[in-house]
Protein backbone atom coordinates (compact mmCIF):
# COMPACT_ATOMS: atom_id res chain seq x y z
CA UNK A 1 0.00 0.00 0.00
CA UNK A 2 0.93 3.39 -0.90
CA UNK A 3 2.61 5.12 2.25
CA UNK A 4 2.46 8.56 0.36
CA UNK A 5 -1.08 9.20 0.03
CA UNK A 6 -2.44 12.87 -0.85
CA UNK A 7 -4.95 14.41 1.89
CA UNK A 8 -4.61 17.84 0.37
CA UNK A 9 -7.70 17.47 -2.18
CA UNK A 10 -10.18 17.43 0.39
CA UNK A 11 -11.28 20.18 1.35
CA UNK A 12 -11.24 19.54 5.17
CA UNK A 13 -7.21 19.29 5.03
CA UNK A 14 -5.85 21.69 7.09
CA UNK A 15 -9.28 23.58 8.06
CA UNK A 16 -10.06 24.11 11.69
CA UNK A 17 -13.82 23.01 13.12
CA UNK A 18 -14.26 26.77 14.01
CA UNK A 19 -13.95 27.72 10.11
CA UNK A 20 -15.75 25.20 8.85
CA UNK A 21 -18.79 25.69 11.66
CA UNK A 22 -18.38 29.72 10.87
CA UNK A 23 -18.44 28.66 6.99
CA UNK A 24 -21.93 26.84 6.72
CA UNK A 25 -23.28 28.73 9.54
CA UNK A 26 -22.66 31.96 7.34
CA UNK A 27 -24.00 30.41 4.24
CA UNK A 28 -26.95 28.14 5.86
CA UNK A 29 -27.64 29.35 8.89
CA UNK A 30 -28.52 27.57 12.58
CA UNK A 31 -32.24 26.68 10.93
CA UNK A 32 -31.49 24.66 8.14
CA UNK A 33 -28.47 23.12 9.72
CA UNK A 34 -30.65 21.61 12.24
CA UNK A 35 -33.25 20.53 9.95
CA UNK A 36 -30.78 18.72 7.66
CA UNK A 37 -28.44 17.34 10.22
CA UNK A 38 -30.99 16.86 12.70
CA UNK A 39 -28.52 17.73 15.72
CA UNK A 40 -29.43 19.49 18.64
CA UNK A 41 -26.61 21.96 19.15
CA UNK A 42 -27.53 23.48 16.26
CA UNK A 43 -31.59 24.15 17.66
CA UNK A 44 -30.97 25.03 21.56
CA UNK A 45 -29.67 27.63 21.61
CA UNK A 46 -27.19 27.61 19.05
CA UNK A 47 -23.34 29.78 18.89
CA UNK A 48 -20.75 28.48 16.81
CA UNK A 49 -19.12 28.05 20.93
CA UNK A 50 -21.57 25.84 22.05
CA UNK A 51 -21.50 23.46 18.96
CA UNK A 52 -17.54 23.46 18.59
CA UNK A 53 -17.60 22.38 22.59
CA UNK A 54 -20.47 19.55 21.32
CA UNK A 55 -19.23 18.41 18.09
CA UNK A 56 -15.36 17.83 19.73
CA UNK A 57 -16.75 15.81 22.13
CA UNK A 58 -19.00 13.77 19.61
CA UNK A 59 -17.23 11.77 16.71
CA UNK A 60 -20.13 10.95 14.76
CA UNK A 61 -22.12 14.29 14.91
CA UNK A 62 -18.48 15.77 14.15
CA UNK A 63 -18.68 13.23 11.11
CA UNK A 64 -21.76 14.56 10.02
CA UNK A 65 -21.03 18.09 10.09
CA UNK A 66 -18.07 17.71 7.95
CA UNK A 67 -19.71 15.37 5.67
CA UNK A 68 -22.44 18.11 5.26
CA UNK A 69 -19.29 20.65 4.45
CA UNK A 70 -17.89 18.18 1.74
CA UNK A 71 -21.25 17.37 -0.16
CA UNK A 72 -23.25 19.96 0.31
CA UNK A 73 -21.18 23.25 0.93
CA UNK A 74 -18.57 22.02 -1.23
CA UNK A 75 -20.64 20.64 -3.83
CA UNK A 76 -18.36 17.14 -3.75
CA UNK A 77 -19.36 14.23 -5.86
CA UNK A 78 -20.37 11.62 -3.37
CA UNK A 79 -17.29 9.30 -2.00
CA UNK A 80 -17.00 5.85 -3.31
CA UNK A 81 -18.63 2.78 -1.51
CA UNK A 82 -14.95 2.18 -0.07
CA UNK A 83 -14.06 6.12 0.79
CA UNK A 84 -17.00 6.73 2.31
CA UNK A 85 -16.45 4.10 5.09
CA UNK A 86 -13.52 6.41 6.31
CA UNK A 87 -14.35 9.45 8.15
CA UNK A 88 -14.77 12.31 6.24
CA UNK A 89 -11.41 13.63 6.84
CA UNK A 90 -9.20 10.70 5.79
CA UNK A 91 -11.21 10.82 2.46
CA UNK A 92 -9.30 10.87 -0.48
CA UNK A 93 -10.52 13.34 -3.02
CA UNK A 94 -9.61 12.11 -6.56
CA UNK A 95 -7.04 14.96 -8.67
CA UNK A 96 -10.09 15.74 -10.92
CA UNK A 97 -12.73 16.66 -8.37
CA UNK A 98 -12.77 20.31 -7.39
CA UNK A 99 -15.36 21.78 -4.93
CA UNK A 100 -18.10 23.88 -6.33
CA UNK A 101 -20.49 26.07 -5.66
CA UNK A 102 -22.86 25.71 -2.20
CA UNK A 103 -26.07 23.73 -2.52
CA UNK A 104 -29.08 25.52 -2.79
CA UNK A 105 -30.82 24.16 0.42
CA UNK A 106 -34.19 25.27 1.84
CA UNK A 107 -36.95 24.20 4.43
CA UNK A 108 -38.98 22.61 1.35
CA UNK A 109 -36.04 19.88 0.86
CA UNK A 110 -35.18 19.13 4.53
CA UNK A 111 -38.52 18.38 5.27
CA UNK A 112 -38.76 16.14 2.64
CA UNK A 113 -35.56 14.84 4.14
CA UNK A 114 -37.31 14.37 7.44
CA UNK A 115 -40.49 12.66 6.06
CA UNK A 116 -37.87 9.98 4.18
CA UNK A 117 -35.89 9.49 7.58
CA UNK A 118 -38.91 9.11 9.33
CA UNK A 119 -40.00 6.35 6.27
CA UNK A 120 -36.77 4.37 6.66
CA UNK A 121 -36.77 4.70 10.87
CA UNK A 122 -40.81 3.13 10.54
CA UNK A 123 -39.44 0.55 8.05
CA UNK A 124 -36.68 -0.61 10.00
CA UNK A 125 -38.64 -1.11 13.02
CA UNK A 126 -38.69 2.36 14.79
CA UNK A 127 -35.24 2.15 15.97
CA UNK A 128 -32.51 4.49 14.06
CA UNK A 129 -29.45 2.44 13.42
CA UNK A 130 -27.53 5.10 15.31
CA UNK A 131 -28.97 4.29 18.90
CA UNK A 132 -28.94 0.41 18.30
CA UNK A 133 -25.32 0.64 17.25
CA UNK A 134 -24.26 3.22 19.84
CA UNK A 135 -25.89 1.01 22.79
CA UNK A 136 -23.96 -1.97 21.40
CA UNK A 137 -20.63 -0.38 21.18
CA UNK A 138 -21.27 1.08 24.95
CA UNK A 139 -22.09 -2.45 26.16
CA UNK A 140 -19.65 -4.13 24.29
CA UNK A 141 -16.22 -2.08 24.69
CA UNK A 142 -15.40 -3.25 21.50
CA UNK A 143 -14.03 -0.75 19.17
CA UNK A 144 -15.42 -3.26 15.91
CA UNK A 145 -18.89 -2.26 16.88
CA UNK A 146 -17.60 1.75 16.87
CA UNK A 147 -16.57 1.29 13.53
CA UNK A 148 -19.65 -0.20 12.44
CA UNK A 149 -21.46 2.92 14.29
CA UNK A 150 -19.39 5.44 12.33
CA UNK A 151 -19.83 3.01 8.88
CA UNK A 152 -23.89 2.99 9.34
CA UNK A 153 -24.34 6.71 10.18
CA UNK A 154 -21.89 7.90 8.20
CA UNK A 155 -23.84 5.64 4.83
CA UNK A 156 -27.41 6.90 6.20
CA UNK A 157 -26.27 10.27 5.93
CA UNK A 158 -25.06 9.68 2.16
CA UNK A 159 -28.37 7.84 1.03
CA UNK A 160 -30.72 10.15 2.92
CA UNK A 161 -29.29 13.41 1.40
CA UNK A 162 -28.15 11.63 -2.36
CA UNK A 163 -31.73 11.56 -3.41
CA UNK A 164 -33.42 14.03 -0.91
CA UNK A 165 -34.35 17.01 -3.52
CA UNK A 166 -35.89 14.15 -6.12
CA UNK A 167 -37.96 12.76 -3.53
CA UNK A 168 -41.71 13.60 -3.25
CA UNK A 169 -43.11 14.04 0.44
CA UNK A 170 -44.36 11.19 1.65
CA UNK A 171 -45.83 10.98 4.82
CA UNK A 172 -44.47 8.74 7.52
CA UNK A 173 -45.74 5.44 8.65
CA UNK A 174 -47.36 5.22 12.17
CA UNK A 175 -45.19 3.98 15.20
CA UNK A 176 -45.84 0.40 16.82
CA UNK A 177 -43.43 1.74 19.94
CA UNK A 178 -46.68 3.36 20.81
CA UNK A 179 -49.06 1.13 21.88
CA UNK A 180 -52.85 1.52 22.94
CA UNK A 181 -53.76 2.39 26.75
CA UNK A 182 -57.45 1.34 28.04
CA UNK A 183 -58.97 4.60 26.87
CA UNK A 184 -58.05 3.93 23.13
CA UNK A 185 -55.44 6.66 23.36
CA UNK A 186 -51.91 6.13 22.45
CA UNK A 187 -49.52 6.10 24.53
CA UNK A 188 -45.67 7.06 22.85
CA UNK A 189 -44.00 6.18 26.49
CA UNK A 190 -45.22 3.04 26.90
CA UNK A 191 -41.71 1.27 26.35
CA UNK A 192 -39.93 3.30 27.77
CA UNK A 193 -42.29 2.88 31.06
CA UNK A 194 -42.26 -1.31 30.83
CA UNK A 195 -38.03 -0.77 30.81
CA UNK A 196 -37.75 1.46 33.65
CA UNK A 197 -40.90 -0.48 35.71
CA UNK A 198 -38.17 -3.68 35.79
Amino acid sequence: MNNEINYAANPLHGLSLESLLNDIVDCYGFDILFAYLNINCFKTNPSIESSIKFLKKTDWAREKVEAFYMYEYKNLPRASSEQFSLPPRDRIVPDGQLPGEPAELNMDDAERLREKRAKKAAEHGHHSSYRSNSDRSSNSGSGRNSERYSDNQRSNYSRENSDARDESPKPAAPSDAATSTSKGTVDPWAKARKKSER
